[in-house]
């Protein structure tokens, strides 16, 4: 198909002008970008009902006022379900603006799901041998590294967030210290001065999720 209407779905509120200028420089002007966020019909009054209990997946995303929300997966979800329910309706094709996995979510359109995309290129390009990850939050270690764990893949991890001031650079050389060869900013948060950053204090490869995704709809779609 030639390329059409993306429905751009964050978890957080839309618009997110921090991620959508990436996405629309790959994509190039004759796609139309529609975007959407699970926290769009909260308020600054109702925005604690997502916050994380202790036993729930945490994930973190940004309002619309620039600010940052940790998020309860499970308190999540049924947003996430009616904004995407709307959002379909006016779109060819999905871009989940998380890597997080959300296996339960229903769907007329393709979903292009960016953990799925990570998890396939890091396999072929690192079948086996040491992955550094860069992560948003202390509370998603465990989590993610359960969800990367792969047979012959040793996982090191560090925290930096994309959405406040931390130490990028700090991390990816810590990263590389461990032993790792590859590295992965673990969430769509993260930007290109970001990767920049990873890449001159490690001196490794790094994949930047939003970038990649981006340029893999692109090819899903081109003519």
């Amino acid at each position: 198909m030639g390329l059409g209407t993306v429905g751009v779905l964050t978890i957080g509120q839309s618009p997110r002008t921090d991620v959508t200028p990436s996405i629309e420089a790959i994509l190039g002007q004759a796609a139309t970008i529609i975007e959407s966020g699970g926290l769009n019909s909260l308020t600054d009054e109702t925005i604690s009902s997502i916050e994380p209990d202790e036993e729930d997946t945490t994930y973190i995303s940004r309002m619309r006022n620039g600010n940052s929300v940790k998020i309860g997966k499970s308190k999540l979800l049924p947003l996430l379900q009616t904004e995407l329910a709307a959002l379909e309706e006016t779109v060819d094709i999905v871009l989940m603006l998380c890597t997080g996995d959300f296996p339960t979510l229903q769907s007329k359109k393709t979903i292009v799901y960016p953990d799925r995309v990570l998890n396939h290129v890091v396999s072929a390009l690192l079948p086996s041998g040491s992955l550094g990850l860069i992560i948003p939050l202390e509370e998603q270690r465990e989590t993610l590294l359960s969800k990367w764990q792969q047979k012959d893949l040793n996982i090191f991890v560090e925290v930096a967030s994309p959405y406040e001031e931390s130490d990028i650079a700090g991390a990816a050389s810590a990263l590389q210290k461990k032993g790792a060869t590859l590295l992965v900013l673990d969430c769509m948060g993260y930007n290109e001065q970001h990767k920049t950053e990873a890449v001159k204090s490690s001196g490794l490869p790094v994949i930047l999720p939003r970038t990649l995704v981006a340029r893999i709809l692109a090819e899903y779609m081109a003519e």
